[in-house]
């Protein structure tokens, strides 16, 4: 399969898990503020923003209370419907939709603020993924992405990938339902455990950050995850040093970038695109 089908094959996976969730946000704005931790309000009030991978506009609906000029959401799956739908209150001209494939995807004007959360990680060529989130920032302007580390995910590449490799080609209501649901409950326990103990001798369990995280919600929202990771054809993990590789892109300010170990699993990175050529 072409580098180019797998893409369309995740986006049509992902759009099955996205096109049938309840409107609105599956996301808390608690959850939101710290995936673009450090970015704040500021770095998006008044200012063109884009987010490459937007899936059903989780994300945006929380970024609109931002205030930004212009948000636009790209996506390759029917993902996009959700998105319109749950934007659909947010004043018109404010927000574009647009079903495109974000590697390649080129705006003619750059955009002030770039974020991809979630969604390097499932491209054929994640390298080429981000190149794209340089490429629509401006000059002087912020990217900020989020990917699965290959640190801290022992647990998950030994015993949920098997899974993923047979489970992403089933019927979605079958991966969704006769899967995950029960799959995510033996973890749903383990990390509401956690969290109910709060004792800090438990830290060496594994993925004990990643459980105290997500232990604050419901199981609706275990399931949302775990069925995201199993419906999806392509996962990669990604290591700290092919992160600060693509740091040292001689387009980004030295100075700018930051690199997160977040939850223990999982790397939030980016910084500032020069303001003129290096």
């Amino acid at each position: 399969m072409s580098g180019a089908a797998v893409d369309q094959a995740t986006a049509d996976a992902f759009a099955q898990s996205w096109n049938h969730l309840p409107p609105g946000s599956v996301y808390s704005r608690a959850q939101f503020e710290e995936w673009l931790a450090p970015l704040a309000r500021i770095d998006a009030a008044d200012r063109r923003t884009l987010e490459l991978g937007c899936g059903g506009g989780s994300l945006l609906v929380h970024l609109a209370d931002w205030q930004p000029a212009m948000m636009v959401g790209v996506d390759l799956g029917d993902s996009v419907q959700m998105a319109e739908r749950n934007l659909a209150a947010v004043p018109e001209g404010r927000w574009r939709i647009l079903r495109h494939d974000l590697v390649s995807f080129r705006d003619e004007t750059p955009f002030d603020l770039v974020y991809c959360i979630g969604v390097l990680h499932h491209l054929h060529e994640p390298r080429a993924g981000f190149t794209s989130v340089l490429a629509n920032t401006a000059p002087g302007g912020r990217f900020h992405c989020w990917v699965y580390a290959h640190e801290g995910n022992a647990v998950v590449r030994a015993l949920v990938e098997p899974l993923r490799r047979v489970a992403h080609r089933l019927p979605w209501w079958l991966t969704k339902y006769a899967i995950a649901t029960p799959l995510v409950v033996p973890f749903f326990l383990y990390a509401k455990s956690l969290r109910a103990l709060g004792w800090s001798a438990l830290r060496v369990l594994p993925l004990y950050d990643y459980s105290m995280w997500i232990a604050a919600r419901d199981f609706s929202f275990f399931r949302h995850v775990a069925f995201d990771q199993l419906v999806t054809p392509h996962t990669v993990y990604l290591r700290r040093g092919e992160i600060e590789a693509w740091l040292r892109d001689p387009a980004i300010e030295p100075e700018s970038t930051y690199l997160v170990f977040r939850n223990g699993n999982s790397w939030k990175f980016g910084g500032r695109r020069r303001a003129t050529p290096g």
